[in-house]
């Protein structure tokens, strides 16, 4: 299983940096869309729609979503990131009531601010710098991996068990030490205050953590391990990208209206 994940994990990268600064930018457009329509498809799964039309219609909603923020919505990106920030502060309480019954109708609205606004960021942030789009990824890949190596090795303390129960407290503490790694490495060689930029990773750490819970406790609700198997031994698309979904937004929002970086 461990051996799989690496080899993922290493294929996807380089496919990831090839696109990103090898191939011409639409390319990366191309691929974050096609991410996050198959995103939306592994989503459909939790709005207990039996029949494929119903599910492929969920996608294509979310697809002319895409379009209309892109065409139509781009002089609004600033305040879709508000909201999805707005958002994932409402996901982080409702993490501590779950399980909790979720109508339909709310699933799907779920499920487009878990999505659109992650389509958004990528892109807006990659339009900035390449360089900074991979930092972001980074550091939630930092505390991905710190907290599954860690909470496989040291875990006790369950942080959510009724979500996710293979997630440590000590799992947790891992990803933000590795995050803290990264942060000071990046912090030294871009001269950079490390007294903002520290706290900032730490904060996007928290919120991969956060993006990470809610899918799962979606996840939960539909009675699924995994939300699908497009990358073997990760699971679907949406288990790469929740915690991504999470951080994304704010940290465009940080390094922009905030001017963290």
């Amino acid at each position: 299983m461990l051996k799989t994940r690496i080899v993922t994990s290493v294929i996807s990268l380089l496919i990831f940096l090839t696109v990103i600064f090898v191939m011409p930018p639409i390319f990366l457009k191309i691929l974050i869309s096609i991410i996050i329509l198959v995103g939306a498809w592994e989503w459909s799964e939790f709005l207990s729609y039996n029949s494929k039309t119903l599910r492929l219609s969920f996608v294509a909603v979310i697809f002319t979503s895409i379009l209309i923020i892109e065409y139509i919505l781009s002089d609004y990106s600033i305040f879709i990131f508000q909201i999805a920030c707005i958002w994932w502060l409402i996901a982080f309480f409702w993490l501590f009531f779950f399980p909790t019954s979720i109508p339909n109708a709310f699933r799907m609205i779920c499920g487009a601010l878990v999505l659109l606004p992650l389509h958004l960021a990528l892109i807006e942030i990659n339009n900035i710098s390449s360089e900074i789009l991979l930092f972001a990824l980074v550091i939630v890949w930092a505390a991905d991996m710190g907290a599954y190596f860690a909470g496989k090795q040291y875990g006790r303390v369950k942080l959510a068990p009724k979500i996710s129960p293979k997630k440590t407290w000590e799992g947790v503490f891992g990803g933000f030490t590795l995050v803290s790694i990264i942060a000071f490495t990046w912090t030294y060689y871009a001269d950079l205050d490390l007294m903002v930029s520290l706290p900032f990773c730490f904060s996007i750490a928290v919120l991969s953590v956060v993006g990470d819970l809610t899918v799962s406790m979606f996840k939960r609700n539909s009675n699924l391990k995994d939300s699908g198997n497009f990358f073997p031994g990760h699971g679907g698309v949406l288990d790469r990208i929740d915690s991504v979904a999470a951080a994304a937004p704010f940290f465009f929002l940080g390094i922009t209206e905030l001017g963290l970086l």
